[in-house]
């Protein structure tokens, strides 16, 4: 039996005998003084599971739910020394920490405070193996070979893990075909995004099972899924002027107080990407030696698809980096070549790829452009839809034939080909009325031949 070794506080007595200082002495010895009261209270002053939430419900009334975690791990520490020492046979906190795979107690204290205290502690058990199912060495030959051919394939990766995870928890599915594996995981899924994906890892894996079998048949796909899916999309913003001008100027202003280079890193992101087309991921993996001020041009490398590429950039574009260039060295910031471009001075020496998504969200909040809350309205990658729609609006403006130049289009985006690109195109109404004039100006003359012809 878990029991309490006494009711005199001997056994706290003895355990803050072995702290250091005189503040973590009273500050545990309180902590403590409150669970054994807990347990003493209790009929039988039994140390276990329920014991333990009893208490961090009871403290979690009077303290902050973070304070309530963090003095958990006081009591585990104690209850530990109970052990060692003989008194109690089990710590039932180093119980749960051990078969939910936790080095540390908050995570396991927090658990036991929700509502649902098993769902919580299940969450937190580390995640599967990775592809250990029976269709688990299939799966890693089929990503690695689509990587090899250039693909990310990290969409169809994480199509496939959540396939492989259903699998490891159905080991009675071994040796069925694959049209049933299918099946019995579509009928998991609650919504009809969740069912397309459940077609599409199939289908991912059908090819690669075909490499083996040719008699394998690759599952028909539901158009109405796929209307669905493409329905759920969400619609490219494109940014008018004024609303460009007006992101500009709230970077500028954007509180940093601890930070005074970062009101203008983000000018210079915003720049970048509605100017250059440039993506979230290449802004964050810019080094200092990526911008030639000299020759006007930016060195894009091993980007998306694993492509690199050198982009000339407008001399406005080339003004806000010297600008900026400027500011940073005044910062102090290292001009070796190899250092982040946008630097700041903690330790990573550069902003993440989330770092800079989630600050210049903020700024298209603060300048209204953004809902202050959700993921509703225009996102950062709306920019580079912008910089496309604006492009073909200033060709057609030249009078340039587009079609002749989406290729080098493609190019400066880094695309594989025109067809992606095309994806950017929206078609807003200022470039409709520019696509009519110029097919007007084309069409008009045949129309008053065929209109003076003999009848």
């Amino acid at each position: 039996m878990n029991a309490w070794p006494d009711d005199n506080g001997d056994a706290i007595q003895r355990y803050v005998r072995r702290l250091r200082t005189r503040d973590t002495v009273v500050n545990y010895r309180g902590v403590l003084r409150s669970f054994q009261r807990l347990v003493l209270q209790r009929a039988d002053s039994k140390v276990s599971e329920a014991t333990v939430r009893a208490w961090l419900l009871e403290r979690a009334a009077i303290w902050p739910r973070q304070l309530v975690a963090w003095r958990a791990t006081v009591v585990d520490r104690f209850l530990d020394f109970l052990v060692d020492e003989g008194s109690i046979p089990s710590n039932p906190l180093a119980e749960l920490r051990a078969r939910y795979g936790q080095r540390r107690t908050p995570p396991v204290a927090r658990a036991l405070l929700a509502p649902d205290p098993a769902q919580a502690l299940g969450a937190l058990r580390p995640p599967p193996p990775r592809f250990a199912s029976f269709l688990g060495s299939m799966m890693r030959d089929r990503i690695e070979l689509m990587r090899a051919l250039g693909y990310c394939y990290e969409t169809q990766t994480r199509r496939l893990l959540r396939f492989d995870r259903f699998l490891q928890d159905r080991p009675d599915l071994a040796g069925q075909r694959l049209p049933v594996l299918l099946q019995q995981w579509s009928a998991q899924c609650r919504t009809p995004q969740q069912i397309w994906e459940c077609q599409r890892a199939g289908r991912d894996l059908a090819e690669a099972w075909r490499r083996l079998d040719p008699r394998v048949e690759l599952p028909p796909s539901d158009p109405r899924l796929e209307r669905l899916h493409k329905e759920k999309w969400r619609r490219p913003y494109i940014y008018t002027p004024r609303e460009l001008r007006l992101l500009l100027d709230t970077a500028r202003q954007f509180p940093s107080r601890g930070v005074p280079l970062r009101p203008l890193a983000l000018y210079t992101m915003l720049v970048l990407a509605g100017c250059a087309g440039l993506r979230v991921g290449e802004l964050a993996r810019l080094d200092l030696g990526d911008v030639h001020i000299d020759t006007g041009e930016l060195d894009i490398r091993q980007t998306k698809f694993f492509k690199s590429r050198t982009l000339p950039l407008a001399d406005s574009v080339i003004a806000a980096l010297r600008e900026y260039l400027e500011a940073r060295r005044r910062q102090g910031a290292t001009q070796d070549s190899r250092s982040a471009l946008f630097w700041h001075g903690k330790a990573a020496g550069r902003y993440s790829r989330t770092m800079i998504e989630h600050m210049l969200i903020d700024v298209l909040r603060r300048a209204g452009v953004k809902p202050d809350r959700g993921h509703c309205g225009p996102r950062v990658h709306d920019l580079r839809h912008t910089f496309v729609v604006r492009r073909m609006l200033t060709w057609y403006q030249q009078g340039v034939n587009p079609q002749a130049r989406l290729p080098y289009l493609a190019t400066y985006l880094g695309h594989k080909d025109i067809d992606s690109t095309l994806v950017y195109l929206t078609v807003t109404q200022e470039l409709l009325q520019h696509a009519s004039e110029r097919f007007r100006g084309f069409a008009a003359p045949c129309l008053h031949g065929v209109a003076g012809v003999p009848q």
